[in-house]
């Protein structure tokens, strides 16, 4: 049958099945509506898959433009092991490169890091209780996490970090590489200084967390669907998607698509100045039953090795690539052997790389809330290296705004209007 009558309705659509859309999408459910969790891929299964499964009270300093010229040759080298380009994607890329610069000064940085702090504050606090509820407490681990300095150099780069540290209560302490060793007894010491963040926790397993936090959605009267987001149009005062079991219709529409997100709103109109960092892990056993209690950063390097389910989880910095572009996984060739001076990985679990990408904009910070140009249309992505701390707030936040309830957080830092020329 056709027609619009034969449409079937729900009060939302969220478009998007990673932890921003499936938090978005059980924080309306929470407050009464019903809504429909569309994606191609089951939940989980993209880039909330494969990221260090870090829930952050730290990261109050986002990853400016290289300062020094040195820097910057090395970059331009593409030799480093944090971070990795490929040419065809530079020219594109350059505008954004220069809004990073923008954006790597003492003001901005001060803006970002009373931006990151609102939703910070409370991610530990709306994961946990999306655990308790989706019964998932068993993949969380109160252990802080580690960031490893090996010289002095990079080390005092982190007085910005530990000022807004101070201010915003994170707790955090400075260990020499003797007392890392009581918490990790088998980090080989070839570090200068570490910083262990106390209030920071983590999961064994990110994608299995979004998938339980999904079938809690489902259990509770929500629908998830396999269908196209890009068939998103509007329709009598709302909007249709296309999905596996019909057509669906919402009066609102939430775009919680991570990288995707543009393939839907540039027919819309809207070209926001978004970039992908694509960025791979593999898993390693042990080497003679060493362990592992919580990740590990090696800073100087731009790699995490944290415990997972499928073994020591190795994973890389950033990758200025095409979202969908063939892998290229340098950055394990190059991270690989200077992570087995730190800690002894013995040989790969996987038989390839994993690879995703990070929707990442200039000032490192979201967008959340209403689009510019359309009433009932919502934006909750762009959420780059912090899409799986923030996933929850953020889903709170948008679900606060979307009901017409007061917001936990002053919405304002992360307003798409903020790109006034979209």
């Amino acid at each position: 049958m056709t027609g619009f009558s034969m449409v079937q309705k729900v009060d939302a659509l969220v478009l998007g099945a990673g932890i921003v859309g499936v938090s978005a999408a059980l924080h309306l459910r929470k407050r009464g509506w019903s809504v429909a969790l569309i994606d191609r891929r089951q939940p989980g299964e993209e880039t909330s898959h494969g990221n260090a499964g870090v829930i952050e009270r730290d990261g109050f300093v986002p990853i400016t433009f290289p300062d020094s010229l040195a820097k910057l040759i090395r970059y331009a080298l593409n030799r480093a092991p944090e971070a990795h380009y490929h040419p065809a994607v530079i020219r594109a890329a350059l505008p954004w490169l220069m809004q990073l610069r923008a954006h790597s000064g003492p003001v901005a940085i001060d803006r970002f890091a009373r931006a990151v702090d609102q939703l910070e504050r409370h991610a530990v606090e709306e994961h946990r209780a999306f655990a308790r509820a989706a019964h998932a407490g068993r993949y969380f681990r109160s252990t802080g996490w580690l960031r490893l300095y090996r010289s002095p150099l990079s080390f005092a780069a982190t007085d910005t970090e530990m000022h807004y540290a101070r201010i915003f209560g994170a707790r955090y302490e400075v260990l020499e590489p003797g007392a890392v060793r009581e918490l990790e007894p088998h980090l080989r010491p070839v570090f200068h200084k570490a910083v262990h963040w106390l209030d920071t926790e983590s999961v064994s397993s990110p994608g299995a967390v979004t998938k339980a936090y999904a079938e809690h959605f489902v259990e509770g009267g929500g629908r998830f669907l396999i269908g196209d987001a890009t068939s998103l149009e509007p329709k009598a005062g709302g909007w249709v998607v296309t999905t596996s079991e019909g057509r669906f219709w919402a009066e609102r529409a939430v775009v919680a698509l991570g990288p995707w997100s543009p393939d839907v709103l540039k027919p819309l109109g809207y070209d926001f100045p978004m970039l992908v960092k694509r960025g791979y892990h593999i898993h390693y056993r042990a080497l003679g039953g060493a362990s592992l209690s919580r990740p590990v950063v090696d800073v100087d390097n731009g790699y995490v090795i944290t415990p997972m389910e499928r073994g020591v989880r190795l994973t890389t910095g950033i990758e200025f690539a095409d979202r969908d572009a063939p892998p290229t996984p340098v950055q394990i060739a190059r991270t690989r052997p200077i992570a087995r001076t730190l800690f002894p990985i013995d040989f790969e679990v996987d038989s390839a790389p994993w690879v995703g990408s990070r929707p990442c904009f200039a000032d490192s910070l979201p967008i959340i809330g209403r689009a510019p140009r359309h009433e009932n249309l919502w934006l909750d992505f762009g959420h780059g290296h912090i899409g799986f701390t923030t996933g929850p707030i953020s889903g709170r936040l948008i679900a606060e705004m979307m009901t017409g309830m007061p917001p936990l957080v002053d919405p304002a830092p992360y307003s798409a209007s903020r790109f006034l020329d979209v």
